[in-house]
């Protein structure tokens, strides 16, 4: 005889599963494996905790997306340092819930190393 699973313990799995896809992801378009992201509200460079433990590894490959967590809809700087010791800060972006923001090779012009 199956066994019925009452609906609202599938309507509280569903809505578990949609609140926890609802975050912003970073997709990394750089031409290097991330291995640090810190984000501030601009121009604040007020850095808030490590996002890299998002991910299993501890990495973001080249054309890999990264949760971001605990992060509101705005816009923000974020730094990032690369495995070939490069350390970047791409101003001025735009994260929204739910959406996919990238840094894209191109664009980086405030790097160190």
């Amino acid at each position: 005889m199956p066994k019925i699973i009452p609906t609202a313990a599938v309507l509280l799995l569903l809505t578990a599963g949609s609140a926890l896809a609802k975050v912003p992801l970073l997709w990394n378009l750089t031409a290097n494996t991330i291995n640090s992201v810190l984000i501030s509200p601009a121009g604040k460079d007020q850095w808030g905790p490590e996002e890299i433990v998002n991910d299993n590894d501890h990495t973001v490959d080249p054309d890999e997306r990264l949760k971001i967590t605990g992060v509101a809809d705005g816009i923000y700087d974020v730094k990032f340092k690369d495995v070939k010791g490069r350390s970047c800060v791409v101003r001025n972006i735009e994260i929204k819930t739910n959406k996919v923001f990238t840094i894209d090779e191109k664009e980086l012009k405030d790097c160190a190393k």
